[in-house]
Formats: structure tokens, C-alpha cells, sequence
């Protein structure tokens, strides 16, 4: 099966076409695919759940507030700032400490970046270690290297192999085939302590995104389910029945992402009607064209 290509339709006409790739993993197996199922890339955000799981292991003391803003990207909201402000004081540590930079379109304090939540958490596991806080997004720091060595263990390779490069917001991200991707999130939760991250996503989706996500929209709708998003048109996400997913769009947006996950996961059992077509609304609030896979 090819990707899945998404239209996007203006009074009927096609304006674009986007090709995702998609792949299922059960049981170690690819059990559905779409496109390419080796296509490689960098997981960026959809990372997160696997970076949070070094901190879950060395803090007990966190609940599942702390955890799943370690895992968000977050947009900001009064709720989700208070949560990373919490976190950073039970590490404990500063705004000043964060080691990212101010990001547009936000208020220009540090705290306001999305990715602040997974930032606080790295400071918490350097105090639960007594590693040093300052470079701690840094390539040879021990927090970088745990967070490699977590990748590796949940996708099953080695850690010397591990693709590296810098993400947006100055920490190591880690490249893997979609397959792969798949297969870490899928046994994800059978990993010591991973549930706990798991879990405190699944409880809290409005502290790991926002209605605008398909990642929140699928933990949202799907019992069971958690889902990380990720820059460049990524979605990672395991199901209840240790299913795991990876969506990749080919050109990099995330607009296809709904229509695409509704359609992969349909002939697996899972029904999100609200993700099948995505509006295309104007200025005025009018809604003037849609996105939804291709007919044929």
C-alpha cells in the first residue's frame, strides 16, 4: 500500500495534496502499513515520553502532574505554566536554570517555551543525581546520554548507532525508521517505570497539549490510548492493547495528520470520527474548505 494522501479542498477543488507515510507494530511485528515503514527521521517531540522515562525512574517523588508536563509541548495556558512552575521547584531549580531560548509569538521569558516542561524535568533528574545543571542540554552531559540510552532500550538498538542531531529547543533528538518508532512506543509500557509516564499523559492531555493536537485529540477520544506529536509532521502513539504507531508526513505539516491517523486506524478497530476532516475556516470563522484523505 502507498502513503495515505490527504486532500485539501476548497469549494471542491483540490488546493494540495499531502503524502503520509504510516506503520503499525504488535508484538514486534508490523502488523499494517503505508508508504514507507523505513523511512527515517527524527523523532523531535515525539520523543518526549521516552525522555521523561530517565526521570520517572529516578524520581518516586513526582505525581502525575510533573510527569506529564515533562512529556508536553505545551502552549502556554495558565494551567500548563503553573505545572512547569511546580516541577521546576520540587527539582529544585530557577527559571534561570532552563537552557532555552524565547520563542516567538510568546512572552519572552524562558518558561513560556513549549518544550519548558521537558526542560524543568531534565534539571529534576540532574538533582536526583547530583549531575551538574549548567550544559545539561548538551550532547556528552548525563542527561543527554540517559535520555539516548532510553531510546535505544525502547526501540531496540544500539546507542552508538543512534542518529543524533540538535532539535528546536537545543537538546539531542534522536533519528529511527518509522518501524522503529512504532515498535519503542508499542512495548514502550513494558519497560520499568514507563507506565508511570503513560499514565500521567493519559490523565492529563490537557497538560501534554492542546485541542489543536492531534496527539491530545487521540487521548482525548481513544480509551487507553497516549500520543506524542512531534515538529516535521510526526505522531507516535500506543493503544491500550500494546499497538504502536508512527505517522510521518512526507513534506514536514502537521495539517494532514487527523485525517490520516482516522484513516490508518479505522481498519484497526479504532473509530475517531472527529479526526476524519478537518475544517478549513476563514478569518471571519466561516468555514470554507476542508482536509480529508483522497477518494481515490
Amino acid at each position: 500500500m502507498g502513503p495515505i494522501v490527504v486532500e485539501v479542498r476548497r469549494n471542491g477543488l483540490v488546493e494540495a495534496r499531502h503524502r503520509v507515510h504510516a506503520v503499525a507494530v504488535k508484538g514486534g511485528a508490523v502488523v499494517a502499513e503505508a508508504g514507507e515503514a523505513g523511512l527515517t527521521c527524527f523523532m523531535r517531540s515525539s520523543s518526549k515520553p521516552i525522555q521523561a522515562l530517565p526521570l520517572a525512574r529516578a524520581r518516586d517523588d513526582l505525581d502525575t502532574r510533573a510527569l506529564a508536563i515533562a512529556s508536553s509541548s505545551h502552549r502556554a495556558t495558565d494551567d500548563q505554566i503553573a505545572a512547569v512552575r511546580a516541577l521546576l521547584a520540587k527539582a529544585p531549580a530557577t527559571e534561570r536554570d532552563l537552557e532555552v531560548g524565547l520563542q516567538e509569538g510568546r512572552p519572552p521569558e524562558k518558561i513560556f517555551h513549549n518544550c519548558s516542561g521537558k526542560h524543568a524535568g531534565m534539571l529534576a533528574l540532574c538533582r536526583a543525581n547530583g549531575w551538574p545543571l549548567e550544559g545539561y542540554r548538551l550532547p556528552d552531559h548525563p542527561v543527554q546520554q540517559a535520555c539516548r540510552d532510553a531510546h535505544a532500550e525502547a526501540a531496540g538498538v544500539d546507542a552508538a548507532e543512534l542518529p543524533t542531531a540538535t532539535d528546536g529547543c537545543g537538546v539531542v533528538t534522536f533519528a529511527l525508521p518509522l518501524e522503529r518508532m512504532a515498535y519503542a512506543f508499542a512495548r514502550f509500557e513494558q519497560l520499568p517505570h514507563a507506565t508511570r509516564v503513560a499514565d500521567a499523559m493519559r490523565a492529563h492531555p490537557d497538560l501534554v497539549g492542546g485541542p489543536d493536537g492531534v496527539d491530545f485529540e487521540l487521548m482525548r477520544t481513544a480509551l487507553g490510548w497516549f500520543a506524542k506529536g512531534g515538529a516535521e509532521g510526526l505522531l507516535c502513539a500506543a493503544g491500550p492493547d500494546a499497538l504502536g504507531i508512527a505517522l510521518k508526513t512526507e513534506d514536514g505539516s502537521s495539517r494532514p495528520l487527523g485525517p490520516a491517523l482516522a484513516a490508518f486506524l479505522a481498519p484497526l478497530g479504532v473509530a475517531l470520527p472527529g479526526l476524519e476532516t478537518a475544517p478549513i475556516v476563514s478569518s471571519r470563522g466561516d468555514h470554507v474548505g476542508q482536509v480529508t484523505t483522497a477518494t481515490s
